[in-house]
């Protein structure tokens, strides 16, 4: 794929999430799309022929940047300890190098010995954990707002649709992969049983402030309040069975 193909379809991608967030689902048509994007008519059929590949394509990209997001935020939950950012992650959710739970990445230690060989200890592992996953909350209960609407939204598309259920499926497998590679370095005793704890968790919470009942009524998210919650998340998904 040429780099101007794959550039057109980002932008096309981004556009459609864009307008999902912006008026739901009833919004996201081809036509809408290219004029949104500023493409030439046609444009968006020319790349996804059907609205179920076009919502797909919404679904790998929510995927791709909530994952940068991860990687953005640094040792904290996973990232690069050196740059803040990830060195690579596939569509699955596995970072390049070392495996997903591998302490090293989880808790910003450095491999293959040196400065910074050494793990965190379990307790400041898991302040940072808890420390990381709270600033990725903050974020996506701010200027990441608009994207975890659309998400949401389409997250119903797919369970009335199974044509869809493929995609969606793929997508979600991202953070729950990296949500278990955490948690085993954390200690989890079942870490992937505790990631699908965990992801659901984090769901609930970015569905209550911004589409519950009391989200309009509801003071601007506070990073300490999102901090003390994310350290009770962590404490009860890590607790001994």
């Amino acid at each position: 794929m040429s780099t101007t193909t794959a550039d057109r379809r980002t932008l096309i991608a981004d556009t459609a999430i864009g307008l999902v967030a912006a008026a739901g689902l009833r919004g996201l048509t081809h036509r809408a799309v290219d004029g949104a994007a500023h493409l030439p008519a046609g444009s968006t059929s020319y790349y996804f022929r059907t609205r179920t590949a076009l919502i797909g394509a919404c679904y790998q990209r929510l995927a791709e940047l909530d994952l940068g997001d991860v990687g953005d935020l640094g040792g904290g939950l996973g990232g690069d300890p050196g740059n803040g950012k990830d060195p690579g992650i596939d569509f699955a959710g596995h970072p390049a190098g070392e495996p997903a739970g591998h302490p090293a990445r989880v808790l910003g230690g450095h491999p293959g010995g040196g400065p910074g060989a050494q793990a965190q200890p379990p307790a400041a592992g898991r302040e940072a954990a808890a420390a990381a996953l709270a600033g990725l909350l903050h974020r996506w209960l701010t200027v990441g707002r608009e994207r975890q609407l659309a998400r949401f939204e389409l997250s119903l598309e797919a369970a009335r649709n199974p044509e869809l259920e493929p995609d969606f499926h793929r997508a979600g497998q991202g953070a729950r992969a990296r949500a278990s590679g955490i948690l085993a370095a954390l200690g989890a005793e079942r870490p992937e049983e505790a990631a699908e704890l965990l992801v659901a968790w984090t769901d609930g919470l970015l569905y209550d402030r911004l589409a519950g009942a009391l989200a309009r009524s509801r003071p601007a998210p506070d990073l300490a309040e999102l901090t003390s919650i994310t350290r009770r998340m962590l404490d009860a998904v890590l607790a001994e069975a």
